[in-house]
């Protein structure tokens, strides 16, 4: 088994979730939080593809949610103690997802070079609510996948995402 990346899936993806949260109830929310999920999962495993990846930022950590925070003016300056998940924030990670969210063709080329990848041969996952959301998912999460809202974040690291997807400048938008 690879070592083991939920730490900071679950970060990347509660700073995503609470950073552009979900329109509507509680459906709404698992409908949103299920998508800012695949999104930063898919991130994740291309940016830390091998096990030995996944190991050093575990050990190393990921850097945390401040330039993330800063970026979307966020005001988090109370220091809460339940606020430790925010250290496993990877600031890359979530602007790759951020990215995903709000282009469906680059979820689709992200999606694709998982194929070869240790970890779809461990878990196979077919991202559905990543790649072709219906109504309601899209309902659900439409602050996260507002590109005006989210191109900020998607900015910081979106050009590396590119390049490693290997299609260059013709994707930036």
């Amino acid at each position: 088994m690879l070592a083991d990346l939920s730490p900071l899936i679950a970060a990347a993806t509660q700073w995503l979730t609470r950073a552009y949260p979900a329109c509507g109830g509680p459906f709404a929310s698992a409908l949103c939080e299920a998508q800012a999920r695949q999104a930063v999962t898919v991130a994740a495993w291309l940016r830390y593809p091998t096990p030995m990846d996944a190991a050093l930022v575990a050990m190393a950590g990921p850097g945390g949610a401040g330039r993330l925070d800063w970026t979307v003016g966020a005001d988090t300056a109370d220091g809460a103690e339940d606020d430790a998940w925010r250290t496993w924030v990877d600031e890359a990670v979530v602007s790759w997802a951020a990215s995903l969210l709000t282009d469906a063709r680059l979820a689709g080329l992200a999606v694709t070079a998982l194929a070869a990848g240790d970890h779809v041969r461990i878990a196979p996952v077919e991202f559905g609510r990543l790649r072709s959301p219906d109504d309601h998912d899209r309902r659900a999460a439409a602050l996260l996948r507002h590109p005006d809202l989210l191109a900020p974040v998607a900015a910081l690291h979106r050009e590396e995402l590119i390049g490693l997807l290997g299609q260059g400048r013709a994707l930036v938008a």
